[in-house]
Parts: structure tokens; C-alpha cells; sequence
């Protein structure tokens, strides 16, 4: 069971945002930054800018989650280490739990008025 509070080392607070989404793309093989930026933008629809990317990589880095490789031509690779695997699993497994149980509570949910823009909730019989 997961434990909240001052203490956040466990359950899906392990990891989450920019630092998740490197070990997720990690998880296929070592990647330079640039590749990781393309690959995160591709499975996630998310674009994060070069800081965030780098302060998450520094990050991962110094819990040894990641490491880095040797430089090949001006590039800076990475790839996960085992205790990162270790952890990916678990966070992994972890929220697929919370998520599976989500999909399940939201059929107790009313339906929502959706709006003609993809992904746009409003009220029901009034405007947003």
C-alpha cells in the first residue's frame, strides 16, 4: 500500500511528469537527448523544452535510475539502469492498478456534455 505524506518514496509518487516519461522512453533502448525529446513527443503527445528534459535526466541520474553512456559524436546518450528498471516496473504496475480502477468508477460517472473541440467538457444545458 502506498504512503502519503512528508515521506513520498512510495506508490506512484515514486515517479511521475518529465521524469516518468524518460524512463518510459529509456525503457526501449539508450537514447541521446534530441532522440528522447522525438520519442517522448511521439508515444506521449507531450513536448517538453530542453531544461526540463535535462533537469529530469539529472535527476534520474544522481537517484541512479539512469546512466550515462560514453559520448558518441557530440551525443550523450543514457539508458536505465537496473534499479530504474526495477522501479519502472513497479510505478508501472502500480498505476495500470489505479488506472484499471478508474476505468471501472467512471462508468458510475454521468455522461458529460462534449464539447465540438476534442476533449472540451461543459456543463450540461449551459456554457463553460
Amino acid at each position: 500500500m502506498a504512503t502519503w505524506g512528508r515521506n513520498r518514496r512510495e506508490g506512484v509518487s515514486k515517479l511521475s511528469g518529465p521524469p516518468l516519461l524518460v524512463l518510459t522512453s529509456l525503457a526501449s533502448g539508450p537514447k541521446h537527448g534530441h532522440a528522447l525529446l522525438k520519442d517522448i513527443e511521439a508515444f506521449s503527445g507531450t513536448h517538453l523544452g530542453a531544461g526540463t528534459l535535462y533537469g529530469a535526466i539529472g535527476r534520474l541520474v544522481e537517484r541512479g535510475l539512469i546512466a550515462p553512456l560514453p559520448e558518441d559524436d557530440r551525443r550523450h546518450p543514457y539508458k536505465i539502469t537496473e534499479e530504474g528498471q526495477v522501479l519502472f516496473r513497479q510505478v508501472i504496475t502500480e498505476m495500470s492498478r489505479v488506472v484499471d480502477e478508474g476505468r471501472a468508477r467512471l462508468v458510475l460517472l454521468p455522461e458529460p456534455a462534449i464539447a465540438a473541440e476534442e476533449g472540451e467538457v461543459r456543463p450540461a444545458g449551459g456554457v463553460a
